[in-house]
């Protein structure tokens, strides 16, 4: 008998955590927010805030923004979330980091809580196999920004059961998001077309074929797509566009998917993008500009 989900616990607190946040509580589920780091769980608070005024103004809200902010109750510490009728994992794309958060949220939640995890690339079965409960865990990759793309990847692992994939595409549709149901394969559907694509943009700015703002402006004016591939992954975070090709190559065993050595380079040096204050782009000044 499937469990009625009024709390949601989610550990993260970085851009997804606190979208994820932010449409769960628009939606009317009572929200834990938790994060390791007190500063980010203030600034994931002031974003959702702005957030909601924004949309507001434009009247994209359901819901004043007091009433969903109230719906949300931050925390260090992770204990509480044994209240939690479902946990969605929102750390960095690392997987011993979203492995050791599963191992404690099994010994800290009751078994009937459900465990779903926001990775864009990692395996679902893998992570499921560090917990007590992997017929009741699900990949749910939402889309950046969380509030505005109406898209949820649903991947299930090797064990979910249906009861768990009927439910959370029930949630899904509650957030009022469409979703696309991928197999548990190696970056699934979104980002195993997308993150090749930015990668290549980049082995084009590495060999020299053309520069940052030329790559950005082709792919714009020539495909319409809405932001170029360069700004896109600035936008993500270059750490993230790495960890999904290493995936991908690891994964797939296929040159293709080699990680472009510059991408390597910039995050090295912790050019991370829009976070770090420069990538492809530096963010310095009132309007960004081309580092190469």
């Amino acid at each position: 008998m499937k469990k009625t989900i009024k709390t949601i616990g989610i550990v993260g607190c970085g851009q997804m955590g606190s979208g994820i946040a932010q449409v769960c509580a628009t939606a009317g589920y009572n929200i834990l927010l938790h994060d390791v780091s007190p500063h980010q769980i203030v600034q994931a608070l002031e974003t959702i805030k702005a957030s909601c005024k924004k949309m507001e103004v434009r009247n994209s809200l359901k819901d004043n923004p007091e009433k969903i902010l109230a719906r949300i109750t931050a925390t260090e510490d992770i204990a509480k979330f044994e209240t939690c009728d479902l946990v969605i994992e929102s750390a960095t794309e690392n997987e011993q980091i979203k492995k050791d958060i599963f191992r404690t949220l099994t010994t800290i939640c009751p078994r009937e809580t459900y465990f779903a995890t926001n990775t864009s690339s990692i395996s679902i079965t893998r992570l499921a196999s560090v917990t007590d409960r992997p017929e009741r865990f699900i990949g749910m990759h939402f889309m950046n920004p969380v509030p505005l793309i109406p898209l949820i990847e649903v991947i299930r692992g090797l064990a979910t059961s249906q009861e768990t994939f009927e439910l959370v595409t029930q949630i899904a549709a509650k957030l009022e998001k469409t979703t696309a149901v991928a197999e548990d394969f190696p970056a699934f559907i979104v980002n195993r077309v997308l993150m090749p694509m930015v990668n290549e943009s980049i082995y084009v700015l590495y060999e020299g074929v053309g520069n940052v703002e030329a790559i950005d402006r082709a792919m714009t004016l020539g495909t319409r797509h809405p932001m170029g591939p360069l700004a896109l992954a600035d936008f993500i975070g270059l750490d993230t566009c790495l960890a999904i090709m290493q995936v991908l190559y690891e994964g797939l065993a296929d040159s293709k998917y080699r990680p472009c050595p510059l991408l390597v380079k910039y995050v090295e040096a912790g050019w991370l993008g829009r976070k770090t204050g420069r990538g492809f782009y530096d963010y310095s000044g009132p309007n960004p500009v081309p580092t190469r």
